[in-house]
C-alpha cells in the first residue's frame, strides 16, 4: 500500500509531495485519525488561534516524517480546516508513512 495512487490525500509534486489534511483542533493530543473525504484527518492539541494549530500541524508532520521543519510548508488553508501541505520528501516516502499511521489509527478505533 505504498503506492501513491492508493492514497487520495497524497500527490507527487516534482521531487516532493502535496498532502491534503483535514484538521480537528482542540483535541486532547495530536495524532492522525485516519482518512476523511480525501484527506488525512489530524487531531491537533492546539487552538485555532493566531496560527497555533497550523504551527502544531507542521511541527507534528515534520517530526513524524523525520524531516526538518522547513521541509514542511502550508500551501493552502491558513484559516480553514482543510489544508494542503507541501513536503520536501518523495511521495513514495510519504505514502509509506501514511500506510503506518492510517493502520495505527484504524487499530485504535473501537
Amino acid at each position: 500500500m505504498n503506492d501513491t495512487g492508493a492514497w487520495p490525500c497524497l500527490s507527487a509534486r516534482g521531487e516532493g509531495s502535496l498532502l491534503r489534511v483535514a484538521v480537528v483542533p482542540n483535541a486532547r493530543r495530536t495524532g492522525a485519525d485516519g482518512l476523511h473525504d480525501g484527506a488525512l484527518r489530524v487531531r491537533l492539541a492546539a487552538q485555532p488561534v493566531e496560527g497555533q494549530a497550523n504551527a502544531r500541524l507542521l511541527a507534528w508532520l515534520a517530526a513524524e516524517l523525520g524531516c526538518a521543519r522547513r521541509a514542511v510548508r502550508l500551501q493552502r488553508g491558513d484559516a480553514a480546516r482543510r489544508k494542503a501541505v507541501e513536503i520536501d520528501l518523495p511521495a513514495a516516502a510519504v505514502a509509506e508513512w501514511l500506510a503506518r499511521v492510517v493502520v495505527a489509527a484504524a487499530a485504535k478505533t473501537p
